[in-house]
């Protein structure tokens, strides 16, 4: 592609995960490039620490989620789990250019971000949203009048009527630097205080 090529805009190719008992949304950027996943399904590249953070978090095991013979994830079990614990999950964007041809936030041209009032719409119980990462957090509060928090930390604001606290946490990104097993007590810690733990 030479300089002067348009970048092709990406549409989020998931639909909205809601389990109908939902009490925290989920929300991160926008899914990497089709060719990085390893599963059908958010945070699907496997090297998106992402569901070992929740084998940490809610079992012990940073390999409870993973299907190591297939270097994958055990979809299903992670399905379950967030049915039963009433998390629901999409990301803040649903269309976007990326600018260097990789899943790197920061080289994420938001194009069209997630109308979050719809989403809500769905799961009435919700009062909670965490966003992964800085990028989805800045988009959040671009719109909605909430002030991104310090990373562990949660800030109240309000939707459509609805009042909200909106946590912030450390990206699942292995190139984010922190430990696993700090990542999952970040995570842990929150989702004790909103009632999924």
């Amino acid at each position: 592609m030479s300089e002067s090529s348009p970048i092709d805009v990406e549409r989020h190719p998931l639909q909205p995960f809601l389990p109908p008992n939902a009490r925290l949304l989920m929300l991160g950027s926008f899914p990497p490039p089709r060719a990085r996943w390893c599963m059908d399904f958010f945070y699907p590249n496997r090297t998106n620490m992402m569901w070992e953070i929740f084998g940490v978090a809610f079992f012990g095991d940073a390999l409870r989620l993973v299907d190591t013979a297939h270097k994958s994830f055990l979809k299903d079990d992670i399905i379950r789990l967030l049915n039963d614990r009433g998390i629901a999950i999409y990301d803040t964007a649903t269309a976007v250019r990326r600018l260097q041809g990789n899943a790197s936030d920061k080289y994420l041209q938001v194009v069209e971000k997630t109308d979050i009032p719809a989403l809500l719409s769905h799961i009435p119980l919700c009062h909670d949203i965490v966003c992964t990462g800085q990028k989805s957090a800045e988009t959040l509060c671009e719109d909605y009048g909430a002030t991104v928090p310090r990373m562990g930390e949660s800030s109240a604001f309000a939707i459509s009527g609805r009042t909200m606290r909106l946590w912030r946490m450390p990206s699942s990104s292995r190139a984010f630097p922190m430990r696993i097993e700090e990542k999952a007590a970040y995570y842990k810690a929150m989702m004790q205080q909103v009632g999924c733990l």
